[in-house]
């Protein structure tokens, strides 16, 4: 695999013991109306568990998705007969619930206008940056809001339909804020549990928001809310102190009526053992062998894997990368750097201009202290799947993970699982929720470009014993604290606090 090339299909091209040759699930689809169906455990997240695909004889079908988060739930909705709500990803598309390998999915719909106003709008373009520090600035639409409302009542409405007496319903992330209380106002029989993906901001920041008393209240309707780290845990019950008054104690927050609602951090994680056993294939050995060759079969290769995001700061390492070269730290002959950028939101106008920046930067720092033939910086605006991704991870000398904010960032783990022994070396922001966990990575602040030049030669440098120690803390902590743990800890503290409510 070149990482110059084109980008890979993500189609799948034949099946074997039910997966494509990229490695996602196909399975059976079932098509079926299920007026009446109810499951005892319901997932509500903002997109479905399942892609579309269309088959040779051009048929549509489903698959499933790729993703840690399905991975470690399929099991557990597989064995309660359990359902998924959530969007296809399409507008204008109102589909009945089917059966996908022995999950409901059950499709909400969503209108063009709405696409715009909930998602684009209120999700990414208000919630998004307010809740990564405000790296980019906010904006606050009412017409937005409403779309947000509108649509989390859809959600809450249809989890209420699907979810059997007594039933568990875990809802995900920013897009659905408001769904724990209309849940809990339409079925207080449920054990309601709510998990954030991305951080969860201070005060000083959460208060900018024109609608943070529905949006803390929204969250309050919940038995158990999960966080990404005790940080987002501690911001968001000193939010219900002082905004919302109600008082709190170790975690849990006590409500006028009587209800106790339960905070506490989880940070989530990945398939550690999928990822170690992708990278040590003897073809994923000699994708990676590919790699290195491709760009010139450097002393030190260097990696990033992001989505491309205003929060990742891509611009800042590769602009960092640069100076080592230029001020002669690095030989151009011995260095290189691999960026994939994967697409995102590029209907979003803070996100095209992002992409140019990045770009000119690109060909700028090539043109200056790149060698004929052999680019210094190697830059892929497009997506892989897991097993090109385990072939980068496994070529690279150095992982270079420096968010400007991010509530977990599981590159960072997935590199850390893909290693074959204790080698390699991972350069990681503080800001990233996994500093709080792998804090035997070359630790640096993603603003100060000067310490991260010194950490990211550091780490290319460093003596193979120093590197080995730190890797072997790395990979323990990793393969400990896997996503199945991450799931099983949360639904059995959302079980043990609901019975005792």
């Amino acid at each position: 695999m070149s990482p110059a090339g084109r980008s890979r299909s993500t189609e799948p091209t034949e099946t074997t013991n039910g997966r494509s040759h990229n490695g996602k699930k196909s399975g059976s689809t079932t098509r079926r109306p299920q007026k009446g169906h109810t499951a005892s455990f319901v997932v509500v997240a903002n997109r479905l568990p399942v892609d579309r695909v269309t088959n040779p004889d051009g048929s549509a079908d489903w698959r499933s998705s790729p993703g840690g988060l399905v991975t470690a739930l399929e099991p557990v909705l597989r064995a309660q007969g359990g359902a998924w709500i959530g969007w296809t990803g399409a507008a204008e598309e109102d589909l009945d619930p089917f059966d996908h390998d022995g999950i409901e999915i059950v499709p909400v719909a969503l209108s063009a206008q709405e696409i715009r106003d909930y998602y684009e709008g209120f999700s990414n373009a208000t919630l998004w940056p307010l809740y990564h520090d405000v790296v980019a600035h906010p904006e606050f639409h009412r017409e937005w809001w409403d779309a947000y409302r509108r649509v989390n009542r859809r959600f809450a409405e249809r989890a209420a339909e699907v979810a059997e007496p007594g039933a568990i319903v875990w809802v995900h992330d920013y897009q659905l804020q408001l769904v724990p209380e209309i849940l809990r106002e339409l079925r207080p029989d449920l054990k309601i549990g709510y998990f954030l993906h991305i951080p969860f901001p201070p005060t000083e920041l959460f208060q900018q928001l024109p609608w943070r008393r529905e949006i803390v209240e929204g969250l309050l309707g919940a038995d158990l809310v999960g966080f990404q780290t005790t940080g987002g845990a501690q911001n968001f019950a000193r939010l219900v102190r002082q905004r919302a008054h109600h008082p709190t104690q170790r975690g849990s927050i006590e409500l006028p009526d009587g209800r106790r609602v339960l905070t506490r951090a989880y940070p989530i994680s990945i398939q550690t053992r999928e990822f170690f056993e992708l990278a040590s294939q003897p073809e994923t050995a000699a994708r990676a062998e590919q790699v290195r060759h491709d760009v010139g079969d450097p002393k030190y290769l260097f990696l990033g894997v992001d989505r491309l995001d205003y929060t990742k700061g891509i611009y800042q390492r590769l602009r960092a990368f640069g100076e080592l070269i230029s001020d002669g730290s690095l030989d151009p002959e011995d260095a290189a750097f691999v960026q994939v950028a994967n697409p995102s939101r590029e209907r979003v106008e803070e996100y095209k201009k992002l992409r140019d920046d990045i770009e000119r930067l690109v060909g700028r720092l090539n043109g200056e202290i790149g060698v004929l033939g052999r680019p210094v910086i190697n830059y892929m605006h497009t997506s892989y799947g897991r097993e090109d991704m385990a072939a980068l991870y496994r070529a690279a000398d150095v992982m270079v993970v420096t968010p400007l904010r991010d509530g977990m960032n599981l590159v960072a783990k997935e590199y850390i699982a893909c290693r074959q022994a204790d080698d390699g070396a991972l350069v990681l922001s503080e800001f990233a929720g996994a500093a709080r966990e792998l804090r035997q990575a070359y630790m640096i602040n993603p603003y100060d470009i000067n310490q991260m030049k010194a950490r990211m030669l550091e780490a290319a440098t460093d003596s193979p014993r120093n590197k080995a120690r730190r890797m072997r803390i790395l990979r323990r902590q990793v393969f400990d604290h896997d996503i199945d743990r991450w799931a099983t800890n949360f639904l059995d503290d959302l079980n043990d606090f609901a019975r005792s409510r």
